[in-house]
């Protein structure tokens, strides 16, 4: 037996280059969004563990059953998935995610987010300008969590919209920018149509409903929400109400096709769709998991909530149909 050594000079070895990290802002983006996730939790993960704090006495999330539990649970792994999405937008191996396993997280994120950055600010504003709940109405409310939970969490959740917008666009803008770029085109084919007029039609009912309860109108509502209507809860029944429309109108706009930009009439549909189908599924589970009387689900708040989601999944057809017609053409 014979053996040959090989010697490093006749073996060349060419050297990848390796992608490049992110730049300085974008590093700064994704530990402002890590940091973000910190107080929803360390809440989530002390309730879970039996703390009650944030909780008053007397407050429905102390009431036995595992349906808070389960709730705790997936709203805590809900919000580290916000983790794994900054370190996707931002690491050489996320480009290499498969895009129909980064979608769903991408589109839930957004729709549960963006609500939330319109509202809670909207929110405040009013409390600030002397148009909050009034005695009464703060009398009425039952008791649920401290006010300081609700501004740690949601001030959070603004951080996290804020600093994974900022993660995101780009990265979409490397590995599909060849979906948005130019206008809309031609006129999506049928049924594709007819789905868009079924979502702006729901989204118009929907939206009706929900700006009617947002000027105080009562019917539909269970007692606990006529007792407990304020201006700031009239803000968040208003902003059901314009995603919905916000959804509605961006399926119609991308299945009638045109000269307007592709990325503008996408972002309108993808945020409208998001919320909508988002919120009006987590309304529904919520409004199923209360066992107390006056907090009993009515058929209207029912048929508004699947609406919602509805409206929201329809869009979100069109949109796919959409990308799909740009996919053939890119």
């Amino acid at each position: 037996m014979t053996t040959r050594a090989v010697h490093t000079s006749e073996t060349t070895y060419t050297a990848q280059p390796s992608a490049p990290g992110p730049g300085t802002g974008r590093r700064v983006l994704r530990a402002v969004a890590l940091a973000a996730t910190v107080p929803y939790l360390c809440l989530k993960g002390a309730w879970l563990a039996g703390s009650h704090i944030g909780i008053p006495d007397g407050s429905v999330l102390l009431e036995p059953g595992m349906f808070f539990k389960v709730a705790n649970a997936v709203t805590l792994v809900m919000d580290a998935a916000v983790i794994v999405l900054a370190l996707v937008f931002t690491r050489p191996w996320g480009r290499r995610v498969p895009s129909w396993l980064l979608t769903l997280p991408v589109f839930v994120a957004t729709g549960l987010l963006v609500p939330i950055v319109v509202a809670f600010p909207a929110q405040l504003l009013m409390r600030a300008v002397g148009l909050g709940p009034d005695a009464a109405a703060e009398a009425a409310k039952e008791p649920f969590l401290d006010p300081w939970v609700f501004n740690a969490v949601y001030s959070g959740f603004i951080v996290q919209a804020i600093a994974l917008a900022g993660l995101f666009v780009p990265y979409a803008r490397k590995r599909w920018g060849s979906r948005w770029r130019g206008v809309q085109g031609k006129r999506l084919p049928s049924p594709t149509g007819v789905v868009a007029g079924a979502a702006a039609a729901l989204a118009v009912a929907v939206a009706a409903v929900q700006l009617t309860w947002a000027f105080g109108g009562t019917a539909g509502l269970n007692a606990a929400q006529i007792a407990q209507f304020n201006p700031e809860t009239g803000v968040v029944f208003a902003t059901h109400g314009i995603c919905a429309l916000v959804a509605g109108a961006g399926a119609v706009s991308l299945a009638r096709g045109g000269a307007r930009p592709a990325r503008w009439a996408l972002a309108v549909a993808w945020t409208g769709a998001a919320a909508a189908a988002s919120w009006g599924l987590w309304l529904l589970i919520a409004a199923t998991g209360s066992t107390d009387a006056a907090n009993e689900v009515t058929t209207a708040m029912v048929l508004t909530y699947a609406g919602q989601m509805i409206t929201g999944l329809l869009a979100a057809t069109v949109l796919a149909r959409f990308l799909a017609s740009r996919r053939s053409t890119a």
